[in-house]
């Protein structure tokens, strides 16, 4: 029988009375030579770059790249083009690496259209060819409900006959149906909050929810890694501003207890409010928030706390609740629960979970609930099946068994790659894995070589990365097998010879599978 996963979590060093297991997280410092080299490498791409920026000036090189008219010379520029030189000159000679075109569901495998450039990137044609069967690790489908087969495929379908596509108008006009108010109460259900809402988009959730919550006066204490929609929202609500060490507990203390002595510049006066920002999972770094610890100190300072469960939710706790259900906490000591329907769900959209007060203020005050238009009934209905799925309100164990699938993978997937000796970024329970590639050159040979092989994987580089950090992203899925999983990670497969090797290896042991018993 398949061994069975516990849900882990452990100590951080300045809360060890808040862990009831192991938290274990793992970053290695880049090595000196490899850092070294890393910066000589984009040092001579940018030469290289400024001597093809002056033949694309003089005319010797062809420029594809877009300027300003010669009439409007005399204008103040639209287009800046020393600005964009990272674009034209560094990252224009990987772009293949992203933006491919699917021609398939993104499930555990793929099928990718084949495409070609005769002018280094600048544009592509198409072959007429696909690429099948490419083993899928770059989709966010945690869960593996990213299918048109199965329970929510067919009631997805169901109600689209019935409901249509699009409903044409907001919630407060007349695009408020009875499929929303049941996801609703669902989400919240699931969430274990009195009350929820949902956005037809994940990233406005946050840009245009967070400027309702706080405004001037008001400070926002933000996460360093925290997703560009969160840093957005923080920054068109008018309120200051401060950001804290990654996941550092004693960062964050120094700032709330300046804060309270402090209060706001110049007047002292004390601050209105005082919201802290943090994610779930971060979705670069493969990290898990230190929620028992942001969660006494929000308590002992008085501040709110703004929690993104976009990577986390589904992914993470043995009911697959989230951050929260992982560390066995109560979701109402969480003031906002944010969260997406993009990922483990495979739908679309975000939500907001909490006190019933807070959501009927959201109603009339959100600019994403007044202004826009409401959730495509057929995608309500895959958020509405999947949950129910994962709950085990659907009369089957399919969504325990995918939420206990996942951790395994994502345990046996990070025990091989650290016994191959790979830098892994991350906790061990996080099912976003960066492997470190460092060097600017291997970014886009990396995914070049996996596509070979018939492996889709992300390649993330400077400015997404530090510039001495660029790494490859695998996203586990429940919906993955074990052969698929050593397929991957086979030596030949991630080209073991010309990928940076950890000093920590064999340091840091990882636990067998057969180790670990169900929670």
């Amino acid at each position: 029988p398949p061994p069975q996963v516990q849900h882990t979590a452990c100590n951080g060093s300045s809360g060890l009375g808040l862990y009831s297991r192991p938290f274990i997280e793992s970053f290695e410092e880049t090595p000196m030579l490899v850092a070294v080299l890393t910066y000589m490498g984009y040092g001579i791409l940018t030469i290289f770059g400024y001597l093809r920026d002056f033949l694309r000036d003089w005319k010797i090189e062809r420029c594809h790249i877009a300027r300003e008219r010669e009439e409007q010379r005399d204008f103040v520029p639209l287009y800046q083009d020393f600005e964009n030189f990272y674009t034209r000159n560094l990252y224009m000679r990987i772009r293949d690496s992203w933006n491919r075109p699917i021609c398939s569901v993104p499930g555990a495998k793929m099928d990718l259209v084949e495409r070609v450039s005769p002018d280094y990137n600048w544009t592509f044609d198409y072959t007429g060819k696909v690429v099948e069967g490419v083993i899928n690790m770059g989709s966010y489908n945690y869960l593996g409900f990213a299918e048109n087969t199965g329970y929510c495929a067919d009631a997805s379908a169901e109600v689209t006959m019935k409901y249509g596509v699009g409903v044409a108008s907001t919630r407060q006009e007349m695009g408020n149906l009875d499929r929303h108010e049941e996801m609703e109460e669902l989400v919240a259900k699931f969430l274990g909050v009195e009350s929820a809402m949902a956005f037809g988009m994940g990233f406005a959730t946050n840009s245009m929810n967070i400027p309702a919550l706080t405004g001037k006066g008001c400070l926002i204490l933000s996460d360093e890694l925290n997703h560009a929609s969160l840093v957005l929202g923080a920054r068109l609500s008018g309120s200051t501003i401060r950001v804290f060490k990654h996941n550092n507990m004693q960062s964050l203390e120094k700032m709330l207890r300046d804060a309270i002595v402090h209060g706001q510049p110049r007047t002292h006066r004390p601050w209105k409010k005082i919201l802290i920002l943090v994610e779930g999972i971060y979705s670069m770094e493969g990290s898990i928030v230190r929620l028992p610890e942001v969660i006494a100190l929000k308590k002992r300072y008085r501040a709110y706390l703004y929690l993104d469960e976009a990577h986390s939710i589904g992914a993470l706790g043995p009911g697959g609740r989230g951050v929260v259900d992982y560390f066995g906490l109560d979701p109402r000591d969480v003031d906002v629960m944010m969260g997406t329907f993009t990922k483990s769900f495979g739908a679309a959209g975000g939500y907001i979970g909490g006190r019933k007060e807070l959501m009927e203020y959201l109603r009339s005050h959100s600019h994403s609930a007044v202004y826009a238009a409401s959730m495509s009934p057929p995608v309500v209905e895959q958020i509405i099946a999947s949950m129910k799925c994962i709950m085990g309100e659907d009369g089957t164990t399919l969504g325990r068994d995918r939420v206990q699938q996942l951790a395994e993978n994502t345990l046996y997937f990070r025990r091989k790659l650290t016994e191959m000796g790979f830098i892994i970024y991350g906790n061990n329970d996080s099912p976003v894995v960066p492997m470190m590639l460092y060097m600017p050159a291997k970014i886009g040979a990396f995914g070049r070589e996996m596509l070979k092989r018939n492996i889709g994987v992300v390649v993330v580089g400077f400015p997404a990365t530090p510039i001495i950090e660029s790494r490859a992203r695998f996203c586990i899925s429940a919906a993955h097998t074990k052969d698929m999983l050593d397929t991957v990670t086979i030596p030949p497969m991630l080209g073991t010879k010309w990928l940076p090797f950890s000093h920590q290896r064999h340091k840091q042991p990882v636990p067998p599978l057969s180790s670990l018993s169900s929670p």
